[in-house]
């Protein structure tokens, strides 16, 4: 009896051991893949502008006003998207060196709503972050900004005139003992650079993506870290635009 009793004890330890090694495994599995949840959006794309109003109340104007609202609708693209605070950031205050200062000294009418602007304007720099086809993070190349000739990430061109390079970052982990680093087997995350000097690809500036791999029914969304994004990736080109055609 005693023999059994110790038998069944075993067996018992043994599951429970294989057990949590089973669950260990997936939970690391999960922890190293990162992301494979998949955040399918049930419907378009204009769809998940107007329920995220926090984040896309502007930028949704934006899209009316430019006459892309059936194309937010209809069509099938990546939308590398910028949020409602690079929009006010671009505007600025009357003291904050935005477009509203730079149009005040210039003694020309200032933005009080967004339809002081002309629509072929928001229409243009929207088209810049605009891409073909539907691609999430698992479809864009390797980039590793210390090291680009061997991870340089890909040139993409916008549906505007942005020539943009698009590449994931392998971040680095550390081991459970935290006594080595494994090389690119963090955490991934998508960046995009906007090329302002063709003639110079190589300088450019970064933007993380703060959310990526959002699906609505009509393409992929990859929402721009506002903190460093710029509406029409470059501020002072849509500032410029705007102010010529205020004269």
């Amino acid at each position: 009896m005693k023999v059994m009793m110790k038998l069944i004890i075993k067996k018992v330890v043994l599951i429970f051991v294989l057990t949590t090694l089973l669950f260990a495994c997936k939970e690391d599995e999960y922890y190293t893949d990162g992301g494979r949840a998949e955040a399918v959006f049930d419907g378009t794309m204009m769809d998940y502008l107007d329920a995220k109003p926090r984040e896309f109340d502007t930028i949704a104007q934006i899209v009316r006003l430019a006459g892309l609202e059936d194309k937010f609708t209809n069509d099938e693209f990546t939308f590398f998207a910028p949020r409602d605070e690079d929009i006010k950031h671009l505007i600025g205050s009357f003291t904050a060196g935005g477009l509203n200062a730079q149009l005040y000294a210039a003694g020309l009418d200032t933005i009080k709503v967004l339809s002081d602007v002309d629509p072929l304007i928001w229409n243009f720099y929207l088209h810049r972050h605009i891409f073909n086809g539907k691609n999430k993070l698992a479809d864009y190349p390797q980039v590793d900004y210390s090291l680009m000739n061997v991870y340089g990430g890909q040139y993409y061109q916008s549906q505007g005139d942005a020539v943009c390079n698009i590449g994931v970052v392998f971040n680095d982990a550390r081991s459970s003992d935290g006594k080595s680093v494994l090389r690119y087997m963090g955490y991934r995350q998508l960046h995009i650079s906007y090329i302002s000097d063709l003639s110079n690809p190589d300088v450019f500036g970064r933007v993380a993506i703060a959310s990526s791999d959002i699906q609505p029914s009509n393409g992929v969304v990859h929402v721009l870290d506002y903190t460093v994004g710029q509406f029409g990736h470059n501020n002072s080109h849509v500032i410029a635009d705007i102010i010529q055609s205020k004269r």
